[in-house]
C-alpha cells in the first residue's frame, strides 16, 4: 500500500516541480532586483515585508511550500519502506547481483556440452601471401580383419 502512495506522491511532486519552474520563469524581474539584494538593499524589505505582491507571487509561495511538504513526506515514506538498508548492505547487494550476472553471462556464452578446445594452428615458416594446400585429416590405412593364410610349403 505504501508503494502505491509513494508512487502517486512522486508523480504529484514531479508535476509540482514543473509548475514551480513555469511560475518562476513567468515572473517579471523588478527594477531593484539583482546584486543589491545580497547587500540588504530595498528588495529585502519587499521580499520579507507585509506580503505585498501579485497573485503569481502568492501562488509561487504556495507551490514552493507544497514542494517542501511533499519532499519531506516522500523522504519519510522511503525511510519506512527501506528501514534497514545501509551503505554496507547496499554494497553487498550490488556485489551479489554482479556475481550473479557474471555467472549468467558465462553460462549463456558456453553451450551445453561444449569443451573448451584450442583452435590455434601451429606456427609455420610460410612466407606472407603464399598459397598453401588445405590440410587433410590424417587417416589410418584400412587393415583387413584377418590376414590371408599362406599355405605352408615343404622343402621337398
Amino acid at each position: 500500500m505504501l508503494i502505491y502512495v509513494s508512487g502517486f506522491l512522486t508523480v504529484v511532486l514531479v508535476l509540482n516541480c514543473a509548475l514551480l519552474i513555469l511560475l518562476v520563469l513567468m515572473q517579471l524581474p523588478k527594477k531593484d532586483a539583482g546584486a543589491g539584494m545580497a547587500f540588504g538593499a530595498g528588495t529585502a524589505d519587499a521580499l520579507f515585508g507585509a506580503g505585498s505582491g501579485n497573485v503569481m507571487t502568492k501562488v509561487t509561495k504556495w507551490v514552493a511550500g507544497i514542494f517542501l511538504v511533499l519532499s519531506m513526506v516522500l523522504g519519510m515514506l522511503m525511510t519506512h519502506l527501506h528501514p534497514k538498508e545501509t551503505g554496507d548492505d547496499l554494497v553487498r547487494n550490488v556485489q551479489q547481483l554482479a556475481a550473479q550476472d557474471r555467472a549468467q553471462a558465462a553460462q549463456q556464452q558456453r553451450p551445453q556440452g561444449f569443451q573448451a578446445q584450442s583452435l590455434q594452428t601451429p606456427a609455420t615458416n610460410v612466407p606472407a601471401g603464399a598459397v598453401t594446400a588445405p590440410a587433410t585429416p590424417a587417416t589410418k590405412p584400412a587393415v583387413p580383419a584377418a590376414a590371408p593364410q599362406v599355405p605352408a610349403t615343404s622343402g621337398k
